[in-house]
């Protein structure tokens, strides 16, 4: 272990200058676990130290260089389902009581995510979507500036040196994984790179962006990690973690880190023979009988459906539902029929609440021939005050 003021190396956080906070711990082997599998949960874990980056020395690119290398890995509280991840941050402060948990990551929250006076700068490692973030699906790293909403992000992917090609990586397998990230002040360039614990750094970066940092670091800046969980809850895990201020930081011992603890929770359930078979019958006809029910409900709630003309809000008296006009009248049928006039028929009805005989006057909602006659006339009633008009 190798540590100054503003760079420092651990393999394993045993002895390190590490504050915890939420559920947040360190396990006797040296393990940093920010999340365990209770719900709902916050857990950070910062450099008790500030960096001095010197932003009034801005002039001097080399001002706001920095790199960090580390080793993390998430495990889903079920295998292979997405829940949410974690962050790397640089912060003005490591006071978060305002932050919230689920996809703020315990770092902001709805009323302040967004603004320039958070100067938070971000890596996210998320596993979940939220719409309301504009991610691209669950299983992105993005960078992040005084706000959740990305500046650019990127499916986790990992360029092989030896194949020439990209692979893909998944947050929530439970496998270890490097990550380094990279600032270069003179020519404002973030650099984002991964790659699974058994290869060495690959040639080309998962996202590279152009950044001007000058405006959102201030001098003295903490740096550490965050994660939350949420309905699906999570174990997350930092194995190692090297940062340096003004060069490269410095390498991993990958024999040195610290193992993961077993997971025999995550194995799936065996099923006897048949019983599989069983259950996916169940669920079909399960799930059938959904559809035809929701089929009937919508087909019934169709049939009685009312629509409201634009002329009722201004001469409407008394409104009685289409249901009750639709039972009073035995669904309209020729039986009831009293007459037809120019604009509309009228049906024979009782009332299936009061029991009393009405008249219905049926006008088809798409014709518009007589309609202003009609009005007039629901008008001129309307202002009739007799026992046998309602």
């Amino acid at each position: 272990m190798a540590v100054d003021e503003n760079q420092f190396a651990y393999n394993g956080f045993n002895g390190a200058n590490i504050s915890l906070e939420g559920v947040a711990k360190i396990h006797s082997n040296g393990l940093l676990q920010l999340t365990n599998f209770s719900k709902h949960q916050i857990g950070r874990a910062f450099y008790q130290h500030p960096i001095g980056f010197d932003t009034s020395l801005s002039t001097l690119p080399q001002a706001l260089s920095f790199s960090t290398h580390f080793v993390f890995a998430i495990v889903s509280e079920i295998t292979n389902l997405s829940a949410h991840g974690m962050a790397f941050a640089i912060s003005p402060s490591t006071n978060f009581t305002q932050a919230v948990g689920n996809q703020y990551f315990g770092l902001l929250n709805s009323s302040n995510n967004g603004l320039p006076s958070n100067h938070l700068l971000a890596i996210e490692f998320d596993s979940l979507v939220n719409p309301e973030f504009h991610d691209t699906n669950d299983n992105h790293v993005g960078i992040d500036v005084n706000s959740l909403v990305s500046n650019v992000s990127a499916t986790i992917t990992y360029y092989s040196n030896r194949k020439w090609i990209n692979r893909t990586l998944e947050l929530v397998s439970g496998s270890p994984m490097h990550v380094w990230i990279e600032y270069e002040g003179f020519e404002n360039v973030l650099n984002v790179t991964l790659a699974p614990i058994t290869s060495p750094k690959p040639d080309q970066s998962l996202l590279s962006t152009h950044i001007n940092l000058s405006s959102i670091l201030l001098d003295s800046m903490y740096v550490g990690f965050s994660a939350a969980t949420g309905a699906i809850s999570g174990s997350r895990y930092i194995l190692g973690w090297s940062f340096n201020k003004s060069g490269k930081a410095q390498g991993l011992e990958i024999s040195k880190l610290p193992s993961l603890p077993p997971l025999p929770h995550r194995r799936k359930p065996r099923l006897k023979p048949g019983l599989g078979i069983t259950m996916s019958v169940a669920t079909v006809f399960i799930g059938l009988t959904i559809t035809i029910a929701g089929t009937f409900y919508m087909l019934r709630r169709k049939k009685y459906e009312d629509v409201r003309e634009d002329w009722e809000r201004e001469y409407g008296p008394h409104r009685f539902s289409y249901k009750d006009l639709f039972k009073a009248t035995r669904g309209f049928i020729d039986e009831e029929l009293l007459g037809a006039g120019g604009f509309g028929k009228v049906y024979r009805g009782v009332l299936p609440s009061s029991k009393e005989q009405v008249a219905v006057k049926k006008v088809s909602h798409d014709s518009k021939q007589g309609m202003k006659e009609f009005v007039v006339e629901i008008a001129s009633m309307g202002r009739l005050r007799r026992r046998n008009l309602q």
